[in-house]
């Protein structure tokens, strides 16, 4: 079996799946628990030793929220970036072209 064949095998069964499962938040629900917020959860519980539960949400609360403001702030900084990297591109391109026709 080529790795082509074996991509749509796995998918087909994927899908297969996804069809006789009946409440999918449940079949994701460990998941969702298990993911980042846990890991929000463990850093406040470091930060914070003597916190009750309701600070540790809190601070976890912001740690998450810090996390995905840190990640937005980055992904403005590489599309700026990238912007600026065409525009220059494209004025050299035009700079270029404008030098060879005006020669």
């Amino acid at each position: 079996m080529n790795t082509s064949e074996r991509s749509m095998q796995l998918r087909l069964a994927s899908h297969k799946s996804w069809a006789n499962t009946a409440d999918r938040s449940a079949r994701t629900a460990a998941a969702r628990r298990a993911s980042h917020h846990t890991r929000f959860l463990v850093t406040a519980r470091e930060q914070h030793p003597t916190a009750t539960e309701e600070q540790i949400e809190q601070i976890a609360d912001s740690l998450r929220k810090a996390h995905y403001t840190e990640l937005a702030l980055r992904s403005a900084q590489a599309r700026r970036l990238k912007g600026e990297a065409a525009r220059e591109a494209k004025r050299r391109q035009v700079a270029a072209e404008i030098g060879i026709a005006a020669a």
